[in-house]
This record gives structure tokens, C-alpha cells and sequence, in this order.
């Protein structure tokens, strides 16, 4: 019988705001080997077309699986959204069954029923994760009495990205966006923060929403979540690395990584260039 390979976690995001989940991961699996790659030269995929996102989504992957990676996350919103089912049901399968591809917005989801009293939530997301109607059909499997809206903020991203999430300038797009969501239904109690990059603005967002409504950052739930599933398949358990390293490759100047990462991560850190 062949040796079971081994190898780290992957972990990857079109940008930066992946790094808030892989920041969860460690704290709550701090033993295992992780890779994050950001594809950050053609960032962002928020407004991208669905076949885009699938393509580049995709070459990550294979990417990710070729230096040995048992078990990719999508740590973004848009390609759980665009891309997951498709690489999960048409991919997997001819690359190696025995590999696995997760996603961020199934665990979100399945918290949604014990966050909620009035059963009316808000998603706030980018312009991708809002049109695919992803969160509305995962929430209607798990919990159809949950009246779900989604509300896209296409300036929060380039705030963070920017390094504007703390500025005073970027109270107004936070304030705009959370008053035109709670125009569209008051009875929200909770709002899912759909995009990692949000995590950044949670101060802000606290500021100016009412103090009745749950924020919901997705970076605690996710690592929760993939500690849950490690849980339970143990033969996932064994394929994976516990060295408690982590690598960060970027298809953008690593310089720049670096310098941006510096606003997800507690540490400084070294990243190194990877063409897809």
C-alpha cells in the first residue's frame, strides 16, 4: 500500500481579506501547516463574471493541490460563491477524488438560526457575493422562515485595500451602506459581514449600526467550523502537516504583500512571488 502524502492547508483569497479567516484558523488550529495564496494581481474578483472567477478560482486550486495541499479553503466570499460547487462537482473528480475544496459561506450560514430573533437578517457583501444570491439559497435550505437581504458596498473593499478603513473619510460609505440596508427591512437584528475584508471596518460598522443588531464576522464561525470537520473525517485529519508553519505567496509584488498583510496579521511576515 502507498504512504498517505501529506501536506499543509491552503488557503486562498483573490485579495487581502482572506487573511482575517487564515488569522482565525491559526488561533483556533495552530498545529497544522498552512499556504495562503492571494491572488492579488487580478484583484478584486468582486465584479467579476462567474466563468472569470470559476477560471481563476480554479488555476489557484490546482495550484495550491500541486504543492501537495490535501484540503483547499476559499477564504473569499465571491469564489465560495462563483466558484466552489463547480470545482467541488466537476473538478474534484478528475484531479483526486480524496482531495477536498471548502468554502466560507455554508458554515456562516448554518449559525444563522441561533443569531437571529426576528428572523430578518442583512448580508453585506461585494457587488459578486450579492448578485449570485449564494447566502438567500443556503439560508432558505437551513432556515426558509429567515427573510434574507443583501446589500452590496463596493467602496469598503478599496477602503481597506487603500488603508482608509480607519480614516474619517470612510465614515460616510460605512454610514451610507447601513442606513440604505436597515431602509430596506427595520426588522433586521443581524448582519452577516460578507466579505473578509469587512472584519477591518467592524469598528466603524459598530459605530453607526444599532445597538440591537448582531454583527456577524465570518472568521471565528470558519475556523470553528474547520476544527468541527478535521473532527470528524479523521483520514483528512492524518493527510495534513502539523508543523505549525504557515508560507504566504502572492501573484503580485511581495513587497506590496507584505506591507498590506501587515493590517490582517499580529506579525510581520515574509511572502515570496508565484505565477498561476
Amino acid at each position: 500500500m502507498q504512504p498517505v502524502s501529506k501536506g499543509p492547508i491552503g488557503v486562498f483569497d483573490s485579495g487581502y481579506g482572506g487573511l482575517s479567516i487564515l488569522r482565525e484558523l491559526r488561533r483556533v488550529l495552530p498545529q497544522y501547516d498552512y499556504v495562503f495564496l492571494g491572488d492579488n494581481a487580478r484583484a478584486p474578483y468582486g465584479s467579476r463574471s462567474f466563468d472569470v472567477v470559476y477560471q481563476f478560482t480554479r488555476q489557484t486550486v490546482e495550484r495550491l493541490f500541486g504543492m501537495g495541499c490535501p484540503l483547499v479553503l476559499l477564504a473569499c466570499n465571491t469564489a465560495s460563491a462563483k466558484a466552489l460547487r463547480t470545482i467541488q462537482q466537476n473538478d474534484l473528480p478528475v484531479w483526486d477524488a480524496s482531495r477536498r475544496v471548502l468554502g466560507i459561506i455554508r458554515p456562516t450560514v448554518e449559525r444563522v438560526g441561533e443569531l437571529t430573533s426576528t428572523r430578518h437578517i442583512g448580508i453585506f457583501g461585494t457587488k459578486g457575493t450579492i448578485s449570485s444570491g449564494s447566502y438567500p439559497i443556503e439560508i432558505a435550505k437551513f432556515f426558509p422562515d429567515v427573510v434574507v437581504t443583501g446589500h452590496a458596498c463596493p467602496m469598503w473593499v478599496p477602503l481597506v485595500e487603500n488603508g482608509e478603513y480607519d480614516s474619517e473619510g470612510a465614515d460616510y460609505f460605512v454610514k451610507k451602506e447601513i442606513d440604505a440596508l436597515l431602509s430596506e427591512d427595520p426588522l433586521i437584528d443581524m448582519v452577516i459581514l460578507g466579505c473578509t475584508h469587512y472584519p477591518l471596518l467592524e469598528e466603524k460598522i459598530r459605530r453607526f449600526m444599532p445597538e440591537h443588531v448582531r454583527i456577524v464576522p465570518q472568521g471565528g464561525i470558519v475556523a470553528d467550523s474547520l476544527a468541527d470537520y478535521l473532527d470528524r473525517h479523521a483520514d483528512m485529519r492524518q493527510r495534513l502537516t502539523t508543523g505549525g508553519s504557515c508560507r504566504y505567496l502572492t501573484t503580485e509584488n511581495p513587497d506590496m504583500f507584505r506591507q498590506a498583510a501587515s493590517a490582517f496579521l499580529d506579525e510581520d511576515i515574509e511572502a515570496r512571488h508565484t505565477d498561476l
